[in-house]
């Protein structure tokens, strides 16, 4: 690369860390990066809580909702579409409403019904198994979908991603025969998360722990009254967990309305505690909703229900993410891919053939031909981008490319060498 000169060499070095590492939890708040980045904005104009996204921030909430749908399926998820609105009617049934009417959305009247945006899914989910009986055999049935979900939070509790008006949640609603088979459902649950929170190199009881949430006894107006199913719920979930080794911790009055819960929780970078994805055993919804399935004898018999999200909401999920990463994302989340920097003009036509080959590939690449070559490198660095491919005279007569990843130079290699190593990391999310 005899076509580099010193002062682009001067120019390309930074002070920041490559790895994307930075020396302060602020300089890790996903709003603070996700701004430079240009991930996703907010506008008055649209509403306080309800963001937007750039082409660089869907590209990141695309790749964890494919990542996440195909997961679901291959463990035997049936992924459905429901409406985002229903009548009003449909959560009286449930018990959503009045139990979060304050974080509802007001009513809509439409031809003299009323209508609601939907703030959970459960009930969709239930009617469609409602329509046609089921038997035995077909259990345990999960039915998932990435559903967008709304809710009306208080101003004073919005912050950046993690806490919206608006957010796509990865829901799932499992249908069982017995106790016995939901308890064992909520495991697999549990195994789902586990392996998610390792692609994402999350480290239990250190980047996350688990919570399980108990009901109040006492508080009949946040709870459902059934004091022995509360006792059975809880106790099968704190058996499980126990069963399973797991570190836990207890929180009282933290539990659904329907029935208790294990959280996985996590902080931001400023130390606040949200939970992030969620295991329900539910007690009510079947009664209300009269879940039955045929039995072996042919008779009807009363279904059991495990709620669980198994990557949480889209956008929480992304704001914990950015924040873990420092915005320097792996390779197969990575908005940007690979830059291309060909070392001047004459290098142009050279960096478009390359380019092509890479996103013939399903490589995200970018030339970046603007400034000078050791501006550019920085720039790369500065966006995190995880690799880039230097053009000069030697590669374009050698049919190579110099490959640099965050954590230093590689070297040239043949662009099909190249894309073999990068999709071989994309393929298995490194």
């Amino acid at each position: 690369m005899a076509d580099k000169s010193e002062e682009d060499l001067k120019d390309g070095s930074t002070s920041s860390p490559q790895d994307g590492s930075t020396s302060s939890p602020q300089d890790r708040d996903h709003k603070k990066l996700g701004k430079e980045l240009d991930l996703f904005t907010f506008s008055d104009s649209v509403g306080k809580g309800l963001p937007l996204w750039t082409p660089k921030g869907s590209v990141i909430r695309r790749e964890l909702e494919r990542f996440i749908v195909d997961e679901e399926i291959r463990r035997g998820y049936l992924h459905v579409y429901t409406p985002d609105i229903a009548k009003l009617d449909l959560y009286k049934k449930s018990g959503h409403y009045p139990h979060y009417k304050d974080s509802m959305y007001a009513p809509i009247v439409i031809d003299d019904e009323e209508f609601m945006l939907r703030p959970m899914t459960c009930p969709h989910h239930f009617e469609l198994y409602l329509d046609k009986p089921h038997s035995y055999r077909e259990l345990p049935m999960r039915i998932a979908e990435l559903a967008k979900l709304y809710r009306y939070e208080q101003s004073g509790e919005l912050m950046g991603l993690q806490r919206v008006r608006t957010f796509c949640l990865a829901d799932a609603h499992i249908i069982c025969a017995t106790e016995e088979q939901a308890v064992e459902e909520a495991g697999k649950v549990l195994d789902l998360i586990v392996y998610v929170t390792s692609v994402f190199g999350l480290k239990q009881n250190e980047d996350y722990h688990f919570r399980l949430s108990l009901g109040d006894r006492e508080n009949t107006e946040k709870y459902y009254k059934n004091d022995a199913a509360w006792e059975k719920a809880e106790r099968l979930l704190r058996e499980l967990l126990e069963n399973r080794g797991e570190k836990f911790e207890e929180a009282k009055d933290e539990a659904a309305f329907y029935g208790p819960k294990i959280d996985v929780q996590m902080k931001n970078v400023n130390g606040k505690e949200d939970t992030a994805f969620t295991v329900q055993y539910d007690f009510c919804m079947p009664e209300r909703f009269d879940l039955t399935y045929v039995a072996p004898d042919g008779t009807k018999k009363r279904a059991f229900v495990v709620h669980r999200s198994s990557i949480g909401a889209i956008e929480r999920i992304v704001a914990f993410l950015i924040e873990h990463y420092a915005g320097a994302f792996p390779l197969w989340l990575s908005p940007v891919q690979v830059n291309i920097l060909p070392v001047s003009e004459k290098h142009h036509a050279y960096a478009n053939e390359v380019q092509e080959q890479l996103v013939a590939a399903g490589i995200r690449c970018e030339i970046a031909a603007d400034d000078a070559l050791g501006k550019r490198i920085r720039n790369t660095k500065l966006q995190k981008v995880p690799y880039f491919l230097v053009l000069g005279d030697e590669e374009v007569a050698a049919n190579t490319a110099t490959l640099e990843s965050r954590a230093g130079k590689i070297g040239a290699l043949s662009v099909t060498e190249i894309i073999s190593k990068l999709t071989g990391e994309i393929r298995t999310r490194a």
